[in-house]
């Protein structure tokens, strides 16, 4: 399965749902310390590790830098990952409604991560944009 490129169906099918958890971007310079961690995402940069971790496994582990709250929103479209232009119509939309976003692409689904305080609004406006994508007549 190689998944969909077409823009307008990957808009209109995209049934964005949030995940209850509550997660956090943590890093730290010595991963491997970190071993016993179940990292949703881990990402290695020049200037150290980057985890996405749910906020209760990262509580309380001072070697950890972490940043806010945030939810995830997963895209249940199986988007291919040479998909032009989906990730970036859905987190243009939530920057026209001033929410942030962190977006992660896995091989079947797109991620985005918005602050936890805004995940009601973010879950709307991906809601509608999927929405009004259906109503549009194909070209």
């Amino acid at each position: 399965m190689s998944g969909e490129t077409d823009l307008s169906k990957l808009l209109a099918e995209m049934s964005p749902v949030r995940d209850p958890a509550v997660y956090v971007f943590a890093t730290t310079n010595a991963p491997e310390t970190f071993s016993h961690l179940r990292p949703l995402m881990r990402f290695t940069e020049a200037e150290g590790e980057t985890f996405i971790l749910e906020e209760s496994e990262a509580r309380g582990i001072a070697e950890l830098t972490v940043s806010g709250r945030y939810a995830r929103i997963t895209l249940n479209v199986h988007s291919a990952l040479d998909a032009v232009g989906f990730l970036a119509a859905a987190c243009s939309e939530l920057a026209k409604a001033g929410i942030s976003t962190n977006a992660v692409a896995a091989f079947y689904h797109d991620h985005i991560f918005v602050p936890l305080e805004r995940a009601g609004d973010a879950l709307q406006v991906l809601t509608d944009l999927s929405a009004a994508a259906a109503q549009t007549p194909p070209d």
